[in-house]
């Protein structure tokens, strides 16, 4: 890498944690100021909640609770469970559901990244026939409709109807009791993808270069999978970014439709008890991969088009 490249990541990761720390604080306040509090059993005496709220250290001013966490989430303590496991660690009740919720959505972002390509590619070249009026069709279906709509769908077919694969998710078997839930979160990369690579590929086939190249005698196999596609996937990668994230923290209606102990359906417990360590730890597991996922986009971009990283250098 060169100087100006580390210089540009440089200052995007100096970017990233002043984010992280905004976003940290922006939880913190708004958890601490949510109706309620994670003791809102009525056997409890005000004297009792008095001797809990000193224990867990919520009696001192909020600026000292929110810097006190900081320094223990730095350390990677993020506290112990209000409600959904009292007194246990946070770190151990969000591990475990870590590699479930990230496996389904990999497996989503995979399906829908290959199939979502490979169908933009073919409505590209098959223009006004029925392979595009077909992928047209599909993203509108794959954006309109939510994935569970899709997952009831396949459940009934695939579970009921034909029970080809297990309604209930089980971790001792991920792929096959998962692989309903994975169709149904890539149902919306498929559209997403195949939308955006038809219209870039439509968009570079017709440029210049692209005509030069044809005439030059360049064969079509490599004309569209050496120079069309990979100008082509700079808008699909823009899109995956946010979609990986999503997906590999877990959808909380599907997750919770196959009992699936992800993340999402780790959030949605969290919220209903008011568990603020667990909401917490989770949100910023999200932010952190967000942020961390659109860093290497950005210099995935100038891998795949020499004109960006050349742009950023002369910044």
């Amino acid at each position: 890498m060169d100087k100006s490249t580390l210089k540009y990541i440089g200052k995007r990761l100096l970017i990233s944690i002043v984010t992280l720390f905004i976003i940290v604080l922006v939880l913190f306040l708004m958890i601490r100021f949510m109706p309620g509090t994670p003791f809102n059993d009525e056997k409890l005496t005000e004297t009792q909640k008095a001797m809990i709220y000193h224990k867990y250290g919520f009696d001192k001013p909020m600026w000292q609770q929110f810097f006190i966490y900081l320094q223990n989430m730095v350390k990677g303590d993020f506290g112990v469970s209000f409600g959904i496991a009292r007194n246990m660690n946070v770190v151990d009740l969000v591990k475990p559901a870590i590699p479930i919720s990230f496996g389904l959505g990999i497996g989503a972002v995979i399906i829908g990244a290959v199939v979502g390509i490979a169908l933009g590619i073919l409505a590209a070249l098959k223009r006004k026939t029925f392979w595009d009026s077909f992928a047209t069709v599909l993203s509108v279906i794959g954006v309109s409709i939510p994935s569970f709509v899709f997952l009831f769908f396949l459940l009934i077919i695939f579970g009921v109807e034909i029970p080809i694969f297990p309604i209930v998710f089980n971790s001792s078997d991920p792929i096959k009791t998962g692989f309903l839930p994975m169709v149904a979160l890539s149902m919306g990369v498929i559209a997403n993808v195949a939308r955006f690579t038809r219209t870039e590929m439509i968009e570079v086939l017709g440029s210049d270069y692209m005509l030069l190249a044809q005439a030059k005698g360049l064969d079509k196999r490599t004309l569209i999978f050496r120079h069309a596609l990979r100008n082509s996937l700079i808008p699909v990668i823009t899109v995956l970014g946010p979609l990986i994230v999503g997906l590999m923290t877990g959808s909380m209606v599907v997750e919770s439709v196959c009992a699936v102990p992800g993340l999402g359906s780790l959030l949605v417990k969290a919220i209903e008890v008011r568990d603020y360590n667990v909401i917490m730890a989770v949100s910023f597991l999200y932010s952190v991969m967000y942020i961390v996922i659109m860093l290497v986009i950005d210099v995935l971009y100038g891998i795949i088009d020499p004109r960006i990283r050349l742009g950023k250098g002369d910044n």
